[in-house]
């Protein structure tokens, strides 16, 4: 519901602070401005300009204030907007928002600002998307992700794609109104290169999500094995704090311990799971039971094993846990410091990694030995060959519509390889440019809208 409304709204987090910066846009944002701001007249200033001043109600001061203002179409959403930092005092912030109501503004929607930029084409719809990205990014990566998409990351690539998919429609098109005169105004043969080109863009598009995703939203670790092989103390020394209480007696943790660490720009969020093995403990078995949900949930798991105990037991357990297959498994062989001289860890980890086919590590978590090299091969394991993307996909609306546009070229080029009539190529075509244009917003209805910009925070 974008409207000719002024609106308001806190640009900064509720609560107490030194400053706190109120935004309002809209047709009469500076005539309002005018009634409660006393000091230059705001709408005879230059845009982009900043005037100290005083908010006034019924010539009670009411806070000491700076007005910076952007005049349209130079502003975030394109319109008249003045922010008003004045002091964080819940009170003070209450009063302004109050007085610049009762001169005509009214208060804004969750992502009510945004809107009206994607609505005045300060933004397209993924570029807005991104702006509530960066707000919530927690790490380098996301950071990273949600600025190149902002700045029009894959928008651009997009923009091309659609453009030549038009111009072969358009072509298209105009032979179904030559039908009678059997001419062909498009070459099949180099559509259809544009075809497999544009499919493998979009493809290598849909193939990035896996990494945006996790980028995205965190990597979660679960660390497993049977009691007693060091789990707790690998998790704090992951962490370099004492999260998990460490013993001797098998069973301790009874329950999942997790918590998150910050490497190289991912956020991995480990967790330490009760040791798996059969037991008539109530409290343990619920332990274990939550064990194997958390293990379900995880995109890593740390299997690990005394790497002391015979390697054939050890193979036979990490069999008996029957881990998803898409999971990624990194068999992490601890107390390397307990063996004795007539073994080589280095031996083991090689002979382990062979027989399960799986990345494999020698450490001694009582020691710190090799834990540098564990979260390096953690790393690895998220990043894969991520330097072959250009764009990483990381929204779930992006990926459908990548999605169901692939599906659509495929049957356009089915159609082409099989000569099929041209309207029926032109209607997948169609279908084609729909889930492309959805991405940035030129084909759009109000429940996708809706569903974008109420995730934003009020003042964005």
């Amino acid at each position: 519901m974008i409207s000719s409304d002024t609106i308001i709204a806190l640009a900064t987090p509720h609560g107490t602070s030194g400053i706190a910066v109120i935004r309002m846009s809209g047709n009469q944002a500076f005539a309002i401005a005018d009634q409660l701001f006393f000091g230059k007249k705001i709408s005879e200033q230059k845009s982009h300009t900043s005037h100290f001043g005083k908010i006034k109600d019924h010539n009670r001061t009411i806070d000491e204030v700076l007005v910076a203002i952007y005049k349209n179409p130079n502003s975030y959403n394109g319109e008249d907007t003045v922010e008003i930092s004045c002091h964080g005092s819940p009170y003070i912030i209450q009063k302004i928002l109050q007085i610049a109501v009762r001169h005509g503004a009214r208060m804004a929607f969750p992502g009510e600002f945004t809107r009206r930029a994607f609505m005045n084409g300060k933004l397209d719809l993924s570029q807005a998307e991104a702006v509530a990205d960066i707000i919530a990014s927690e790490n380098e990566s996301q950071h990273n992700m949600a600025m190149q998409q902002m700045r029009g990351g894959y928008s651009e690539r997009i923009k091309v794609l659609r453009q030549e998919l038009i111009d072969f429609a358009a072509l298209i098109e105009l032979e179904l109104d030559f039908s009678e005169e059997d001419v062909e105004f498009a070459d099949r043969n180099k559509f259809l290169a544009l075809v497999d080109h544009t499919i493998s863009v979009i493809n290598n598009l849909i193939s990035s999500f896996q990494l945006g995703n996790v980028l995205k939203k965190g990597v979660p670790v679960a660390i497993v094995g049977k009691p007693n092989v060091g789990k707790s103390t690998l998790l704090n020394r992951l962490l370099n704090e004492e999260k998990a209480i460490v013993s001797e007696i098998p069973g301790t943790t009874r329950d999942f311990i997790e918590d998150t660490l910050q490497l190289n720009g991912i956020t991995f969020r480990f967790i330490d799971t009760a040791g798996i093995r059969d037991t008539i403990d109530i409290l343990e078995s619920k332990g274990i039971e939550r064990s194997f949900q958390k293990i379900k949930q995880s995109a890593i798991i740390l299997y690990m094993a005394d790497i002391t105990q015979n390697p054939n037991d050890i193979i036979t357990d990490f069999n008996s846990m029957a881990f998803d297959p898409d999971q990624k498994i990194i068999i992490v062989l601890n107390k390397s410091d307990e063996l004795n001289n007539f073994c080589n860890a280095y031996d083991i980890e090689e002979a382990i990694a062979t027989l399960t086919k799986k990345d494999s590590i020698e450490i001694s978590a009582k020691q710190n030995k090799n834990i540098d090299k564990l979260l390096q091969l953690l790393q690895e394991n998220v990043t894969g060959n991520h330097t072959s993307f250009d764009f990483v996909v990381s929204n779930v609306r992006h990926l459908q519509a990548f999605e169901d546009a692939s599906e659509s070229l495929g049957l356009v080029k089915k159609g082409l390889e099989e000569k099929i009539s041209g309207d029926f190529i032109s209607i997948d075509i169609r279908s084609a440019l729909q889930s492309l244009s959805s991405i940035t917003g030129l084909i759009c209805n109000e429940d996708i809208l809706n569903s974008v910009f109420t995730r934003f925070c009020i003042g964005k």
